[in-house]
This record gives structure tokens, sequence and C-alpha cells, in this order.
């Protein structure tokens, strides 16, 4: 064997300096599950759910902290790995409210737990990230039912006096990627493990709530969260990812350019995520590219020009206002000077249609008068 190679399922893959048996694994194309892991942060292989079968290993080995050594043989899927996943997804089925419908649907106690489920939840729906839980997805993949083991009552009460994020403690299965997501991406250091054994939990600021710690509500963690621990509250229970499309576009709130994807129903805009691998945020988002959406639908949006009669205002169109505008300003120009005026734009606006302001400003109203006011 090349002496540089290791081989996976079969395959014959080069093995780059550095590199873990998951990494290699995704860089060919391979697929190997994972709950824990998060691109950018240190891998803890916490979850077993990565786990393969290293030929000659003592034991199954977690892809995401094991390096790829050249010579190693690797099966991703034998049945001692399968039975391992299963196992380790049993677990966490059983450890909270997981009723992502992955039950033995023909026994009572299904009934029983939806209904507790939803009492704690206050909701007749489902989870609130159906269909887009990572939890449930290996559920059905490795066809787990969440009776294997006695269920775990919640410990904890759920969170929702935040403003902008509910932490459900009977959905975290303590993968610690929102805590990754804190410390290591946006380096916020808000969130951290709190207490041990079967009492943990993500505590934050001495385990206060979110909107008393350091918490900057920048939703990182809602977008690192592989389950329904946390979730956005304006969207929750709203937002079906079968039930909206997703449009790419870059945020207006400042010159960054973040990437957004905006889901949306029915025209309207009922979430945002960072547009993931896709530079400058690769995801990230601050508090504003992420909840400040509301204005787009506000009520006090004008939909139409309006111009000022008598002290009222009223509708007109947009010929008639262009043309008062145009009127008007070159008048005060030629009779006072271009300092006369002044132009104040919006951070809300893009970069594009903050430079053409700029250049109008200086080059067509002959003034230096320009600045923008900023808020959510």
């Amino acid at each position: 064997m090349d002496e540089n190679t290791i081989i996976i399922n079969g395959n014959r893959l080069t093995v780059q300096p550095d590199e873990t048996i998951l990494e290699t694994a995704r860089r060919n194309g391979i697929d190997i599950p994972t709950l824990c892991h998060l691109k950018g942060a240190i891998p803890t292989g916490a979850c077993r759910i990565c786990v393969v079968e290293v030929e000659k290993a003592r034991s199954l080995m977690p892809a995401c902290t094991t390096p790829s050594q050249p010579g190693m043989v690797v099966h991703t899927e034998s049945p001692e790995v399968v039975v391992s996943r299963r196992m380790s997804l049993e677990l966490l089925l059983a450890s909270g409210n997981h009723n992502c419908a992955v039950r033995k649907s023909d026994t009572g106690s299904f009934t029983a737990f939806q209904l507790e489920v939803q009492k704690y939840d206050n909701t007749d729906d489902l989870c609130p990230v159906w269909g887009d839980c990572e939890l449930q997805d290996l559920a059905y993949r490795y066809q787990v039912s969440g009776e294997a083991f006695e269920s775990t009552a919640p410990r904890y009460p759920m969170e929702t006096v935040n403003p902008f994020i509910v932490r459900d403690f009977s959905r975290c299965v303590l993968c610690g990627r929102c805590v990754q997501a804190c410390n290591d991406i946006q380096v916020n250091n808000a969130i951290s493990f709190g207490y041990r054994g079967s009492d943990a939990k993500i505590v934050a600021g001495g385990d206060r709530a979110l909107k008393d710690s350091d918490c900057v509500f920048c939703g990182e963690c809602i977008q690192a969260c592989p389950v329904g621990a946390l979730v956005e509250k304006d969207s929750r229970y709203v937002w079906r990812p079968w039930e909206a499309r997703k449009i790419r576009t870059t945020c207006s709130y400042c010159g960054v350019g973040c990437q957004l994807t905006l889901h949306v129903r029915d025209n309207r805009v009922i979430r945002v995520t960072g547009t993931e691998d896709s530079p400058p945020n690769n995801g990230s988002l601050c508090v504003k590219g992420r909840f400040g959406y509301s204005f787009i639908h506000s009520p006090e949006r004008l939909t139409s020009p309006q111009i000022k009669e008598n002290g009222k205002f009223r509708e007109a169109s947009w010929d008639e206002a262009l043309d008062l505008v145009a009127r008007r300003f070159t008048e005060i120009r030629d009779a006072h000077g271009g300092d006369a005026m002044g132009v104040l734009t919006s951070a809300r606006v893009t970069n594009e249609d903050n430079y053409l302001a700029n250049k109008f400003t200086r080059a067509v109203l002959k003034t230096n008068n320009i600045d923008h006011c900023a808020r959510l």
C-alpha cells in the first residue's frame, strides 16, 4: 500500500496532513454521520455517532477525532458500527421530548408520550424542528425506535423569557455544538456546560437566562443545534422546511456583505439563516442580520410616494414625486449652494445603493453633506 493512502469502504484514498478519518471520508464523498461535530471547531467525539471500524483496532474509533494514518483499513457501516450507532440513538431518543414519530405507533405508550410532550410544549403540533432535525434523520436512517429504553422526564423547564431564542432543555442531547459555536466560532463565551452526570445542562452566566447573561443573540447556537433545543422564538411552530422556499441574498444592515438565506412562505419572510460555506460570513450572523427582518412586512412602511401639501401628505405617482424633488433640489442648489442640503441614507440598504447616494450627493447636489442612520 502507498505510504500516503488509506482504505475506506474499499476505496483507496490519499491522506492529507493532519486530517481525521471523518475529514478524509467527507472530502471524498463518503458519508459518516455525526451529531456533535461542528465544522471549524475542535472535535470532541462526544456523541459516538461517527464511530467506525478500523481493522486491527481494539474497539470502534470516533472518526471525528481519529487521525487518518497511512495503511488504515476503515469500514463506516459494518454490522458492529450499525449496532453501536443504533444503541447511541436509542439512548438519545429516550432522553427527553423527542416526539419525531419514530416510536412504535401501535402501542398505547406512544399516545401517552405525545400527549405529555404536547402539554409541555403547549401546542398540538409535533416537534418545532420537524423535518430539520439531524437526530430525526438518523433515527429514520437506522430505523430506531424511541421506546428501546424508558423515557427520561425533562429535568429543566423551557426558557422562553429571551427576546429571540427559546431554549428547550427537554430536547437537548448535550452534543456541545452550541457551546463550541458560541466560544470557538463567535468567541462570545456566553454559554458552557454546567453541573454533572444526569444533571448536566448547558448554562449561561451562572445558570441564568440568556437575556441576563453575556449573550449578544447572534443566534450562532441556533444554527449549530442539530435538534430542537434552540429555536428562533418568532418562527417556532411557524416555520416548516417543506413549506418555505429559500432565497439567497445579501444582508443590508452594514457594509460587510454577509450572505443570508431567506425562508419565505406566502411571500413573507418567516426565518433567516446564514448561508453556509459562503464568504464573508460562512453562515455566521449578528443579531440584526438573523432576527431584524420584521420591518420587511411592517404596516408602517410606505408603499407609494407621499407629497406634503398644506401640512398634509397625499399619495402621488413616482413620476410626479421625482419631478418635484428634482425641481426643488435644483432650485435650492442654484439659489443657496449645495451645502444648503444634506442626504441621510440608511444602513439597511446595500453598498451599491449607498454608493449611488454618495455619487448623487457629491456630483449632482455638489455637497459632502451625507451620512446614515443605523438602528435595528
